[in-house]
Order: C-alpha cells, then sequence, then structure tokens
C-alpha cells in the first residue's frame, strides 16, 4: 500500500480513500481448524484503494499502480474504472473537477 501511495504521489494524486475489506476471487479461501473442528474462511482480508480522478490523469495512474502492486501472484487484485457522475466538495460548494 505505502509503495503505490507514493508512486501516486509522485505523479500528482495525493488524494485516496483505503478501506479494508473481505472478499475472494480465483484464490478462493482456506480452511482452518478452531477447537477440534474445521471451519471454511471464504472471505479473505484485502485492501480496497478508491480514487476519483479526472479523466486525462486515469491511465497514468493505471499504469503506476499496475506497475507497482504487480507481483504476478494470485491475489495481486483488479482495477475497475467507472463513470462519476458528479462531485461536490461540501465546505466550498464546488463541483465536477474542482471538487476533486
Amino acid at each position: 500500500l505505502d509503495d503505490v501511495r507514493e508512486a501516486l504521489t509522485e505523479i500528482g494524486i495525493t488524494g485516496m480513500t483505503v478501506s479494508e475489506v473481505k472478499g475472494f476471487g480465483r484464490q478462493k479461501g482456506h480452511t482452518e481448524i478452531y477447537r477440534g473442528a474445521e471451519y471454511a474462511v471464504d472471505f479473505l482480508p484485502k485492501i480496497k484503494i478508491e480514487l476519483v480522478l479526472a479523466d486525462d490523469a486515469v491511465e497514468r495512474a493505471i499504469d503506476v499502480i499496475v506497475e507497482v502492486a504487480r507481483s504476478g501472484k494470485i491475489g495481486d487484485g483488479k482495477i475497475f474504472v467507472l463513470p462519476v457522475e458528479e462531485a461536490i466538495r461540501i465546505r466550498t460548494g464546488e463541483r465536477s473537477d474542482a471538487a476533486v
């Protein structure tokens, strides 16, 4: 996470939201034994990074994240690019790119 944050900061992206989440993909879960009983642990702890960027910053951010985060192993993660209809900075009332 620190490497990704630092690399994004170097290209001028300084705002992000980071959440601790649980999920699974191809690596599935695993089993654990507790008091002699075996339990399936389907959801694995993960980190979710959310960025809201101007259109012209998206491809560079993707390139940087992939370059820094890729290990070539299952669990490297995914990037989803979604449209944001509107952004509003509550404190100032700024909208769109000015709010980002």
